[in-house]
């Protein structure tokens, strides 16, 4: 460890590029840590990222400072990676602490590797944004859209579409250690709609991460299920398929690894849950909208008359004016998405996403499949029930997962 920590102390310096310290040994909430050099008010100092599973935590610290945490970090890691302008690092930690150091020289030793900016730009604190999807790398999808320019420039206007694809991207990467290697991957787009993001899901995991997938979109809309089909076949995506139909009638697959739902309507996203349960999909990502049927049934026990209602009513500053009521059935709806998800083996969370383009909807559903204890699922479940007893909601994810059994 000894060795491992003079060769990273010696590299904390304006040349190195990129340190990266990952894959944890326990089940620990920081995944990674990354360091890179930045200057602050012309001093060099080192910018920490540690990123959990939904957080990034930034810290712009001394040399000293870093290599403390170093010290402190290093033994629960297996691999860390240091990048320079001359040269890449990789190590491999084993248990007892010890490091095996392997180097391999950059072919152009006195430049930047391709793709970084120069010294100047690079140690800039506010840089620019590495995305999954570059600026400078022509992509036909995003031309298409007007996003950008021959020449793969992004156009100013379109700059937020631009960053909205790029973060759905990113949940794509993170959700990616959790789908089967080896063979294709079956992904399933349920209400697709214009599937900008279909196209961006499939670009990115074919050609960037050479996975092999098998992507369908499903949408009602027949013209836009037409103009889809005809972009995937010019771009010559022959594994991407778009279908015309109803999410709760479509049975046309026995088996789907990810389910992906943005803006269904309503029960839309409950129908679409349940099949991805069904299936058993590892992983699951849903955008829900326009959550309405709670709010509805709040709405209609009220005219039902006070017997409809509990004595005891300490909600009702959330549940008596209109606008809170709707926000809070909106939030009830897809805390309960999240709770039967967990109830039927799904490490689950709610993120936040980028307000889509027709609607300020931005709140993920990340769910993966399993390990989730028993305990976990039952106590889950329980929480729904007391939920639902005290407003007296009948969910229809609740009625679609537990009539099923």
């Amino acid at each position: 460890m000894d060795k491992l920590l003079q060769m990273i102390e010696g590299h904390l310096d304006p040349s190195m590029l990129l340190l990266t310290v990952s894959n944890p040994r326990k089940a620990s909430e920081i995944r990674k840590i990354t360091v890179r050099p930045v200057l602050l008010k012309g001093e060099l100092k080192f910018q920490a990222a540690s990123y959990s599973r939904t957080q990034v935590f930034h810290r712009n610290q001394s040399k000293e400072e870093i290599m403390d945490m170093m010290a402190e970090v290093l033994p629960a890691y297996r691999q860390l990676l240091l990048r320079t302008e001359q040269e890449e690092i990789s190590a491999l930690i084993n248990k007892k602490g010890k490091a095996s150091i392997n180097r391999h020289p950059l072919a152009e030793a006195s430049a930047a590797p391709a793709g970084e900016k120069p010294a100047p730009v690079r140690l800039a604190h506010n840089r620019t944004k590495n995305y999954l999807l570059p600026e400078g790398t022509p992509v036909p999808f995003l031309q298409d859209l007007g996003v950008m320019t021959a020449e793969g420039k992004i156009v100013r206007k379109r700059y937020d579409k631009y960053r909205q694809i790029n973060r759905f991207l990113e949940f794509i990467e993170d959700v990616l250690p959790s789908l089967p290697k080896g063979r294709e991957l079956t992904i399933l787009d349920f209400g697709c709609g214009k599937s900008y993001l279909t196209f961006a899901m499939y670009y990115y995991l074919r050609e960037i991460a050479g996975r092999d997938v098998s992507i369908v979109g499903l949408d009602l809309k027949k013209d836009v299920i037409r103009s889809c089909s005809r972009l995937a076949e010019s771009y010559g995506y022959d594994r991407l398929h778009f279908i015309e139909g109803a999410i709760e009638d479509y049975e046309e697959l026995n088996q789907v690894d990810m389910v992906v739902t943005l803006h269904a309507c309503d029960t839309a996203t409950d129908y679409a849950l349940e099949k991805a349960v069904r299936w058993g999909a590892k992983v699951i990502l849903s955008v829900p909208c326009c959550q309405h049927e709670l709010n509805g049934q709040l709405n209609d026990r009220r005219r039902a008359g006070a017997k409809a209602l509990p004595e005891d009513r300490p909600f009702a500053p959330l549940t008596d004016y209109g606008i809170l009521q709707d926000r809070f059935a909106a939030l009830a709806t897809d805390g309960i998405r999240a709770k039967l998800l967990e109830e039927a083996g799904y490490e689950t969370r709610i993120l936040e996403f980028i307000d889509m383009e027709h609607t300020p909807k931005n709140l993920l559903i990340r769910a993966v499949k399993g390990p989730v204890s028993a305990g976990r699922r039952e106590a889950a479940g329980k929480e729904v029930d007391a939920l639902c007893r005290q407003f007296g909601f009948v969910p229809c994810l609740r009625e679609l997962l537990r009539g099923r059994e």
